[in-house]
């Protein structure tokens, strides 16, 4: 891969970085910063059902659990960053083969290469 390719997919890797982050950031404050009360909009003084707070407890985990994935990738785009310093990026952490332009511009952050990737998940399901 050429310094010119390298450096597009750095950029791009840099984007899905911000878009991410920014993500997150919103999901964590608007799920974390408000109360019950707040959540749910209801600004009387009266108790909450049992139900409302069990759907309220729903969404929070909902929430966190798409943060907690997308800190997976951000996990992966960070590694991917380090490899593109390291002249590593594009090749499978697992064969040491190239990993195919098309998989790349698809997932720029992918660490295997298709075959590889496919043993992965494959060992996961186990």
């Amino acid at each position: 891969m050429d310094k010119r390719e390298l450096g597009r997919f750095k950029k791009r890797l840099l984007k899905d970085r911000a878009d991410i982050l920014g993500g997150v950031d919103k999901i964590t404050e608007e799920t974390l910063k408000k109360s019950q009360r707040d959540a749910s909009g209801d600004l009387s003084g009266y108790t909450f059902h049992m139900a409302d707070m069990a759907t309220d407890n729903y969404d929070r985990e909902f929430s966190l659990g798409i943060a907690d994935n997308e800190r997976e990738t951000l996990r992966k785009i960070d590694d991917a960053l380090r490899r593109v310093g390291d002249n590593t990026y594009g090749k499978c952490l697992s064969c040491g083969k190239r990993i195919a332009k098309k998989r790349l511009m698809a997932v720029c952050h992918a660490e295997y290469c298709k075959k590889c990737q496919e043993k992965e998940e494959a060992q996961n399901e186990e």
